[in-house]
């Protein structure tokens, strides 16, 4: 199976673009910051320092540039416990009339199983991943398309929200996106070079730790773990961080560029990531990973997208400097 196919469970680009994307910068430019730090309550302290990032695992994807493993500094930041929630969007929107960019292409992806069986909406079947379907109407508030409401999921992950659209949110809420780096350390939670967040055995004891894909991918969910598809962003065990689900659950956006080769010729100090790139970093893997085909709920797992491309497994934290 080629790699592009194992991370299109992961990663489902748009494939289009916006005539307005200046507009949309400009927007996000204009954006006012909120005088205070939105959620400050939500945020812990972590110390920085240095950490070995990366895996030198052989169930990883060396492809993707997981590794070499290498010591990394980080400084001291702020950072989420969890992720921006479908509540505190809805509040951004509320204070801002931001329209998303999924509002403004008029659609975003669904997974197939979420959707009734004539997939009514579907505008973009990809033929390689048939699971995910282009929905008209889906966006954050309507994450499965027109009939669908996010009453019930007002303590779940946002989705369908875009690299460009989570800057938006930043930079009113006087936060920014975490680096792959800071990413990464936080997940880690103090442990050295484990797995997952919590050690190497993914359900110690037969306990779930995140919520991920049980089963065959794509035809059967067992949902083992209690979540066909997100949990409330406050689930499961906390790392040693005091962070929920830093493995599965949504996929969260980082403020690098992706780069498969960087790590042997960036920096090992708050490293930035290449200045410019095609697709941004994605982080921690969703509900819809399994270790049959993307395997990606692991620390060091990376995966990218286009920073316009949104989808209902897809969301973000923040971060702000020390």
């Amino acid at each position: 199976m080629k790699m592009e196919q194992k991370m299109s469970c992961c990663a489902i680009k748009r494939g289009k673009t916006l005539q307005d994307k200046e507009t949309l910068a400009q927007s996000i430019q204009k954006m006012t910051p909120s005088t205070e730090t939105q959620f400050r309550d939500k945020m812990v302290y972590l110390p920085g320092g240095e950490f070995l990032m990366g895996t030198n695992e052989k169930e990883g994807f060396p492809a993707n540039g997981e590794g070499p493993v290498r010591k990394v500094n980080v400084d001291p930041i702020l950072i989420d416990r969890y992720t921006v929630t479908n509540a505190e969007f809805k509040e951004f929107v509320q204070a801002t009339g931001y329209v998303t960019e999924a509002e403004k292409f008029g659609w975003s992806y669904v997974f197939y199983s979420f959707l009734p069986p004539q997939l009514l909406g579907c505008v973009n079947r990809v033929v390689s991943t048939p699971w995910w379907c282009g929905v008209n109407g889906a966006f954050w508030s309507q994450p499965e398309g027109p009939s669908s409401t996010i009453d019930d999921r007002m303590d779940h992950p946002v989705v369908h929200v875009t690299w460009n659209d989570a800057q938006a949110f930043c930079k009113w809420a006087g936060k920014r996106l975490p680096t792959e780096a800071e990413w990464e350390y936080a997940a880690r939670g103090g442990l050295e070079q484990k797995r997952y967040p919590w050690g190497d055995e993914l359900t110690p004891n037969g306990d779930h730790y995140c919520n991920i894909w049980q089963g065959k991918f794509p035809e059967k969910n067992t949902i083992e773990d209690g979540f066909k598809g997100t949990a409330p962003a406050i689930s499961f065990p906390e790392n040693g961080f005091g962070l929920y689900n830093m493995s599965g659950n949504v996929w969260e956006w980082c403020s690098d560029w992706f780069s498969r080769s960087i790590h042997s010729r960036g920096g090992r100090t708050n490293p930035q990531g290449p200045s410019k790139g095609e697709t941004k970093l994605m982080r921690g893997g969703s509900y819809l990973c399994h270790i049959s085909y993307c395997n990606r709920y692991r620390v060091a797992a990376r995966t990218s997208n286009t920073p316009d491309s949104s989808s209902g497994h897809l969301g973000f934290r923040c971060v702000i400097d020390v």
